[in-house]
C-alpha cells in the first residue's frame, strides 16, 4: 500500500506556490532577501582553443536565510537553459533537518542569473532533498527528489523550468526492490541523472536498511541499483541491483562497504558507466559498466587514479566534442595528499577539499588531465555542458577550515583547453 502520507504534506506545503488550477504551478522567487539579483560573469571567449575559465557565487546561505547549502545539481536544456539547484538547509544543516528545493536560471549561458526561487518548499519534520534533474531531447526538464528519505516524488517543466507540473509520488518503484532488498531509507542522484541514446531515462538511486548501531547508522549499511523510464518519465521501472554492502570486488581482494552516491555516463561505445561513492580504506571510486543502464552490470572495480575521500562527485561526457571517442570530464574533492580524517573512528572519512577536474579521453579508462578548480573546502558538485563543448561545474565551496560545513554553491565554467593548460 503507497504511503500517502508525505504526499498530504508535500501537497499542503505546494499549495502556496500553486496558481494554476490542474497540474502546473508557477516557482515564485523568495521576497525580502537582500542581494539576491541577478549576477553577470565575465564575456567568455569565442574560441574553443582558447583556455578560458570563471567563477560566479549562486548560493549564499547567510544571505539566504539558511544555515548552510548543499547537494548541488544541474542541467541544460535542449534550448540551453541552465538550471541550478541546491538545498537550502534550515536547523544544523544536517540530512535529516528542513530543507527547501530551490533553483535559479540562466538563458545567456551563465553569463546573468535570474533570482533564486524555492521550487519545493519544506515539509516540516520531514527532509526533502536529493534533486535530480534530466534534459530530456524532446525539450522537456525531468525532476526527481525525495522527502524524508521515504517516499520518491517526479515533476516535469515543458517551459525551460519557468513552471513545474504538481509532483507525483512515485514511491511504487523502490518498493519493487523489496522483496530483494527490505530499504527503510531510499534516495535518487543525487546530481543529474541522464538520457540514453535510444531515449531512456536512466536514475542512479541508493536503499539503506539502517543500524542506528554504527557510526552513520541512518544511511548505513547501503546497496546502489538504478530506476529507468522509458516513456519520458509517465512510468518507472527498477533495473538489477548493482553492488550491496559485503559484495566483493572484481578480483576477490576487497570486500564492498557502503556503496551510495553515484554517477552515470553513456559512453561513446554505448555502454553506460558508474561511478560510485564507497567507504572502502583504498579511498577509489568505484566503476561498474552496463549494455543497458539497468541490467548485466559488471562486478565492481576500483578506479586507481580516482581518489574519493567519500563525497559525491560529477561526471558528464562532452557530446558536442569531434573526436570519435567523446571526452569524459570528472569532478570530485581530491584530499589525497592529506592524511587527515574527518570523523573519529572512522579513518575512511577524509577532508573534502581540493576539488578538482579530470578529463578522459578513452571512455574512461584513464584521466591523464586533470587541474583543481579550488584547493580549498570543496565538497559535492555536479557537471553540465553545453552545445559549444562549454563545461559547467557547481559545486560546494567554503573558506576556513574543511570541516566547517557552512558551504556556499559557485558555478565555474571551464573548457578543454583551460583544463589542459599547465598549471601555473
Amino acid at each position: 500500500m503507497r504511503n500517502t502520507g508525505c504526499l498530504k504534506a508535500l501537497c499542503g506545503v505546494t499549495a502556496i506556490i500553486c496558481i494554476v488550477a490542474g497540474l502546473s504551478f508557477t516557482v515564485h522567487a523568495k521576497t525580502g532577501i537582500k542581494g539576491d539579483k541577478p549576477q553577470r560573469s565575465s564575456r567568455i571567449k569565442d574560441k574553443a582553443d582558447v583556455a578560458f575559465s570563471d567563477t560566479a557565487l549562486l548560493f549564499e546561505p547567510v544571505r539566504d536565510g539558511y544555515t548552510m547549502y548543499h547537494v548541488p545539481s544541474m542541467t541544460i536544456t535542449a534550448k540551453g537553459t541552465i538550471l541550478a539547484f541546491a538545498e537550502g538547509r534550515f536547523g544544523q544543516g544536517k540530512d535529516w533537518d528542513d530543507i527547501d528545493l530551490v533553483m535559479r536560471r540562466s538563458t545567456d549561458g551563465g553569463k546573468t542569473w535570474q533570482p533564486r526561487v524555492v521550487i519545493i518548499p519544506h515539509s516540516t519534520g520531514k527532509p526533502t532533498s536529493n534533486i535530480t534533474p534530466i534534459a530530456d531531447k524532446d525539450g522537456t526538464v525531468h525532476l526527481l527528489f525525495q522527502i524524508n528519505y521515504q517516499n520518491a516524488f517526479y515533476l516535469q517543466s515543458k517551459d525551460e523550468g519557468k513552471t513545474w507540473t504538481k509532483p507525483v509520488d512515485i514511491t511504487y518503484v523502490y518498493n519493487e526492490f523489496k522483496s530483494q532488498y527490505p530499504w527503510q531509507v531510499l534516495a535518487p542522484g543525487p546530481g543529474h541523472a541522464i538520457q540514453l541514446a535510444n531515449g531512456r531515462l536512466l536514475v542512479p538511486t541508493w536503499l539503506c536498511v539502517p543500524n542506528k548501531k554504527i557510526p552513520g547508522g541512518d544511511h548505513r549499511p547501503s546497496c546502489v541499483a538504478t530506476i529507468y523510464s522509458d516513456d519520458h518519465g509517465k512510468t518507472w521501472h527498477r533495473g538489477d541491483i548493482i553492488v550491496n554492502n559485503g559484495d566483493l570486488s572484481a578480483d576477490g581482494k576487497d570486500t564492498i562497504v557502503n556503496p551510495n552516491e553515484s554517477v552515470v555516463v553513456q559512453l561513446s561505445d554505448g555502454r553506460v558507466m558508474m561511478n560510485t561513492r564507497n567507504e572502502n580504506m583504498v579511498n577509489r571510486r568505484l566503476i561498474f559498466y552496463s549494455n543497458d543502464g539497468a541490467t548485466g552490470w559488471s562486478k565492481p572495480v576500483f578506479d586507481q587514479d580516482l581518489y574519493d575521500p567519500v563525497c559525491m562527485a560529477s561526471m558528464v561526457k562532452i557530446s558536442s566534442d569531434k573526436s570519435a571517442v567523446k571526452p569524459i570530464i570528472f569532478v570530485n574533492a581530491d584530499s589525497r595528499n592529506d592524511a587527515r580524517s574527518t570523523k573519529k573512528g572512522r579513518p575512511v572519512f577524509k577532508p573534502r577539499e581540493n576539488i578538482t577536474a579530470r578529463a578522459s579521453f578513452d571512455n574512461g579508462k584513464t584521466w591523464p588531465v586533470f587541474k583543481p578548480l579550488f584547493t580549498g573546502g570543496s565538497g559535492y558538485s555536479d557537471l553540465a555542458t553545453d552545445k559549444s563543448g562549454l563545461i559547467y561545474c557547481i559545486y560546494e565551496k567554503r573558506d576556513g577550515d574543511p570541516n566547517v560545513w557552512r558551504y556556499r554553491i559557485v558555478m565555474q565554467r571551464f573548457n578543454l583547453a583551460w583544463l589542459k593548460e599547465k598549471q601555473q
